[in-house]
């Protein structure tokens, strides 16, 4: 499905796609799912989210969102955790734990329980049931009820800040996306990758434009952001 320059899927384009219901000769579409934030690090705001989640209630559509990394989200909408999901209509959720500074696990939310009757069957038929899941739950556990994830969020969020206004005046630079969550999207000269590569390692997420993508974690210090940025201002005048 077609997303906008933010990355968001609009809500006229999910209505639009939303087609031949009940012609058994068209596949039956039930699940929507979501990105929070985008694959370009911007944020639904929530009233986007009521609004998609109104809609696809509308035609009797379950609404997954992908939280792998909910946490950035949710600091910078300045919200909490339930009022982005749960709130909104969100009926399954998957979080994830290692982009947050977990060891490792993801987890799945079920505010709908009638979608979860079959989960502990599905486990084994699609993945690794782990035999001690206590250890994963613990991590989560503590994630959340110290609010962790709230420091290590709010941490890689300025950290992507930091480096925004490092690199956006940058004359050899154009910023190609808002700055909402932990990463940096910009278009840098193609002859610059293997230099930066070599330094820190990163994605170029299209090629054709050389557009790349820079992200800061919860364990991003200043002192990497600042040696990168020192890094592109050395490139941009050479």
């Amino acid at each position: 499905m077609a997303t906008n320059g933010d990355g968001k899927i609009e809500i006229e384009t999910i209505r639009n796609s939303i087609i031949r219901k009940g012609d058994e000769h068209y596949p039956q579409v039930k699940v929507f799912s979501i990105a929070e934030p985008t694959e370009y690090g911007t944020v639904y705001t929530r009233e986007e989210l009521l609004a998609i989640s109104k809609l696809l209630k509308e035609y009797d559509f379950v609404f997954h969102m992908d939280g792998a990394r909910l946490f950035n989200a949710a600091v910078s909408l300045n919200c909490s955790l339930k009022e982005m999901t749960q709130d909104v209509g969100v009926d399954i959720l998957s979080v994830g734990g290692t982009k947050i500074g977990l060891l490792f696990g993801e987890a799945v939310v079920f505010f709908d329980k009638r979608y979860s009757r079959n989960l502990r069957y599905r486990q084994k038929q699609s993945m690794q049931l782990p035999s001690k899941m206590r250890f994963i739950s613990a991590q989560f556990h503590r994630l959340l009820r110290d609010e962790i994830w709230v420091k290590s969020a709010t941490h890689a969020n300025e950290m992507a800040k930091r480096l925004f206004a490092g690199v956006k005046d940058v004359q050899k630079i154009k910023i190609t996306r808002t700055v909402q969550a932990n990463s940096v999207f910009a278009i840098i000269p193609t002859e610059w990758n293997k230099f930066l590569q070599d330094q820190i390692s990163f994605h170029i997420w299209n090629e054709n434009i050389n557009e790349v993508r820079w992200m800061c974690a919860f364990d991003t210090e200043e002192k990497d952001v600042d040696e990168f940025i020192s890094l592109v201002c050395e490139l941009d005048n050479i």
